[in-house]
């Protein structure tokens, strides 16, 4: 698991390979990613955007930019915990993803970048 802590928020990232979902076709490997959101801070917060970096080792780097996740802008109480499941697809059996989320201050309105750690994508077949 993947961790990293920016200004209170704890981002922790965990990913599965979905072979079920391999395309020899079309040459695609489907990975899922679980990200848990924790305030760790003091006050309420909001998770506005996303912004992702996908570095597929055959066609180069993407990028991902949107409002919140998975369809939701969700607010964390102090101690609160977030997570969602999403899903990546490469062209190639490795590649890597890593991020930043807009978030708000919910007392005043202060935004503020969240740091998503960096984190590998690779079919199990590449460890042995």
């Amino acid at each position: 698991m993947r961790t990293s802590i920016t200004n209170d928020i704890k981002v922790m990232v965990e990913t599965a390979y979905q072979n079920d979902q391999y395309s020899a076709f079309k040459s695609q490997h489907m990975f899922a990613y679980r990200i848990s959101i924790v305030n760790q801070g003091d006050f309420t917060i909001r998770l506005l955007r996303r912004h992702w970096h996908i570095i597929d080792s055959v066609f180069g780097h993407s990028e991902v930019e949107g409002e919140g996740v998975v369809g939701l802008q969700p607010i964390l109480e102090p101690g609160e915990t977030h997570q969602y499941v999403s899903g990546c697809s490469l062209s190639s059996p490795i590649g890597k993803m890593f991020g930043t989320y807009l978030m708000e201050r919910q007392l005043d309105g202060k935004q503020f970048t969240v740091e998503i750690p960096e984190f590998v994508l690779q079919v199990p077949y590449l460890s042995n």
